[in-house]
């Protein structure tokens, strides 16, 4: 009887430990499947989500094959039980543990979005618009509103960001990205008012900002922004007024179509330097850190007039008559094209 019992006792030890070297096994072979994507694909992980809801999740997503042993897994692997709160990206490449890994100890996705010097908080909104997995907070505020929120005391906001790229995780706001482009911008600017040239025609930092502003606006070559800053500061020394392009465009908003007449540059807008004295009111666009630099540290010139050259860049002059020569073989050259 005792030897019946052993024998018994022996086929069940053996059974027992059959089904578990067939459940690891299952659940090893499942671990190593690999994902079923077709793309890189993105997974939130949210907070109280644990091991078998995500394992559920890729399974109803089509990504993996289910297995009946999933709530074995973590007697197996209680290592891959410690997800991590956050945005992952899945690759086609990956297996099972490889993406479970990524989910633990992996770094959480960054998207980035990308601003050019000399673009306008208007474009900024749109960009913002268009960004993917960010959360629109400001797409119906209003520009004061806007301002109201971040703490700046301008309900204009032309001007206050400092335009380059900013990398953000999904489900950040735009409210944050502007907090930190808002305060590289002042850090920037604070810096340059601190080291500016002596006797400048400019009465505060937010000045110098729009300055720096209409310089972005009118060159793009990095050699040419102390002497464009230059012609600025010599005619507000003079007291002449600025007669630059970029303002009226600015003042005349969504009726600009590519044409400035000679109606336009007669228009009293607050923003058409060619009727008011001195800057516009606010900043124009987004100045970058060399346009800064150059408004409070310009050439030491005696240039009053520039004019494009037609072959990039600019012609400087000190006086009408000289301009007025450069307008004209610049005016040739537009004929010389067609």
């Amino acid at each position: 009887m005792l030897k019946k019992l052993f024998i018994l006792l022996l086929l069940v030890l053996a059974a027992a430990a059959g089904g578990y070297v067939y459940v690891k096994n299952s659940v090893e072979t499942y671990l190593q499947q690999p994902l079923k994507l077709e793309q890189n694909e993105l997974v939130t992980v949210e907070r109280g989500t644990n091991l078998n809801t995500m394992l559920n999740r890729f399974s109803q997503n089509g990504w993996i094959d289910p297995i009946e042993f999933t709530n074995l897994i973590r007697r197996f692997h209680p290592e891959l039980t410690r997800l991590k709160v956050g945005t992952f990206e899945l690759t086609p490449t990956m297996n099972l543990t490889e993406a479970l890994n990524h989910l633990i100890t992996g770094k959480e996705y960054q998207l980035a979005i990308t601003f050019i010097e000399g673009s306008t908080f208007k474009e900024w909104r749109e960009q913002f618009a268009r960004a993917k997995y960010l959360e629109h907070r400001t797409e119906a505020m209003s520009e004061a509103e806007i301002a109201q929120t971040l703490g700046i005391d301008y309900d204009q906001l032309e001007g206050l960001f400092l335009a380059e790229t900013y990398h953000y995780s999904v489900g950040d706001s735009d409210i944050e990205i502007l907090k930190r482009a808002h305060t590289k911008l002042n850090s920037i600017l604070e810096t340059n008012w601190q080291q500016r040239q002596d006797n400048l025609p400019l009465d505060n930092a937010y000045e110098a900002l729009i300055l720096a502003s209409i310089i972005e606006k009118e060159t793009s070559v990095e050699l040419e922004r102390e002497r464009v800053a230059s012609v600025f500061v010599n005619r507000l020394n003079k007291r002449m007024r600025l007669q630059t392009d970029p303002t009226v465009i600015y003042g005349m908003g969504d009726r600009y179509d590519g044409n400035i007449r000679k109606k336009d540059l007669r228009e009293a807008t607050p923003y058409n330097t060619y009727v008011i004295n001195g800057l516009p009111p606010t900043p124009i666009a987004m100045p970058g850190e060399a346009s800064i630099k150059a408004a409070v540290n310009p050439e030491d010139s005696q240039y009053l007039y520039f004019v494009a050259s037609g072959t990039g860049g600019h012609v400087f002059s000190k006086n009408l008559r000289d301009h007025n020569r450069a307008v004209q073989q610049y005016l040739r050259h537009l004929r010389s094209r067609k």
